[in-house]
């Protein structure tokens, strides 16, 4: 084939900056080192806080992070996610219920320790050790100790009603503060920060994690003792999906702002976090895009069909990212506990902190908001009315 030298176009594939980096110096700042990636997922990584830089930073951005794998125990709610939540990069959140039962180590003044993950497993089980990779703790001076203390937690009278996991983590974040105020550690709990900055967190299945075996093993002992009048927490996961809408709808429609996600691992985590469009456009029948802006960090490969690897133009597909605005996403394929503290660190380090916007201050406003979107634009609506009043 021939090469031509004077070709139309071909100055559009040659337009970005050009590669010859500046050589690291003992003196350069962590910013300017992720400024100076120039490919692979090393680009990648510079793409993604250059994105937070240049779009998320921006006061109509609403944001929300999801958080899946270990994190907490890894001790990332100190050093990476509190101090994004207190910079007001976090508007809402979504997360394991393993990772926020883990979170609760912390405020507690439990530790768990560095160690190695070359151990055998059998003696740590008889030695009373429990193993997250090379994390170790004393599975009853944590554990079991944790389990306690959540236990009479559960029976304190805020508790005594049926909601949904963001009111369950304000109240839980409440008394996670008071403790880590207690303890005088310093701001270790992501939840307790949460309860002080109206951050609203949610869990997608709150079932799956001590948590939730905590809650169901209360309301057996509720159920043992005919006190089931007395112990009335029930979690609503529909109370969740309606209320992570709304904060979507109100950014998009009401405050006519922008939404950015930024997705640490996959999982449900990951889908809750961006299924809130297809909540609004496919069930709610109201008219949206998808998210403006979109940033994964994940080691999950995308070809074999799960959501952990799959990129925004995948989700594009579904109505979750707005199809017009990939050319803001980014994603990239890189363990999350080397990828997510160097992102926040570019951030505190280049931008300016955002005023909180104190959403869990406003669930109600924006549920409102929710309701009367969808009376005024779902077609079916009086339909399933008619098909409810005639249910027994």
């Amino acid at each position: 084939m021939e090469h031509k030298t004077n070709c139309p176009g071909k100055d559009k594939y040659l337009k970005g900056k050009r590669v010859l980096p500046q050589p690291m110096t003992k003196d350069i700042n962590l910013a300017s080192v992720i400024d100076n990636m120039d490919a692979y997922n090393g680009g990648r990584l510079r793409a993604a806080c250059q994105l937070l830089r240049d779009r998320y930073s921006k006061d109509d951005v609403t944001i929300g992070l999801s958080l899946a794998g270990a994190l907490t125990p890894a001790g990332l709610g100190p050093s990476t996610v509190i101090p994004l939540m207190n910079h007001g990069f976090v508007d809402w959140m979504t997360a394991t219920g393993a990772n926020m039962y883990h979170d609760m180590h912390f405020a507690l003044n439990m530790p768990l320790f560095r160690g190695t993950h070359n151990v055998d497993d059998a003696d740590l089980r008889d030695k009373g050790i429990t193993r997250i990779y090379d994390i170790l703790f004393d599975y009853q001076d944590v554990l079991m100790e944790t389990d306690k203390v959540l236990r009479k937690i559960l029976l304190r009278p805020e508790f005594q009603k049926e909601m949904g996991t963001q009111e369950f983590y304000h109240h839980l974040g409440k008394c996670l503060d008071e403790l880590e105020k207690k303890s005088n550690i310093g701001q270790v709990s992501i939840l307790a920060a949460a309860y002080r900055n109206g951050i609203p967190v949610f869990t997608s299945s709150p079932g799956d994690s001590t948590i939730g075996m905590n809650v169901a093993g209360v309301e057996l002992l509720a159920e043992s003792s005919g006190m089931l009048d007395k112990f009335k927490l029930k979690i609503n996961p529909s109370i969740d999906v309606n209320d992570s809408t709304a904060i979507i709808l109100n950014a998009k429609k009401y405050e006519n702002g922008k939404t950015g996600v930024i997705l640490i691992g996959g999982g449900s985590p990951k889908n809750f976090t961006l299924q809130t469009e297809p909540q609004i456009q496919e069930v709610l029948m109201i008219p949206e895009a998808g998210q403006d802006y979109d940033i994964n960090i994940t080691d999950a490969r995308p070809d074999t069909g799960g959501l952990s690897g799959a990129p925004p133009s995948e989700a594009a597909s579904w109505g979750k990212i707005d199809p017009t605005k990939l050319d803001e996403t980014v994603t990239a394929y890189i363990d999350v506990t080397v990828a997510f503290p160097l992102m926040v660190a570019y951030v505190l380090q280049t931008t300016k902190p955002k005023k909180q916007k104190r959403l869990y201050d406003r669930r109600q406003e924006l549920h409102e908001k929710l309701i009367k979107s969808y009376l005024e634009n779902n077609t079916e609506v009086e339909e399933l009315r008619n098909i409810m009043k005639k249910l027994p």
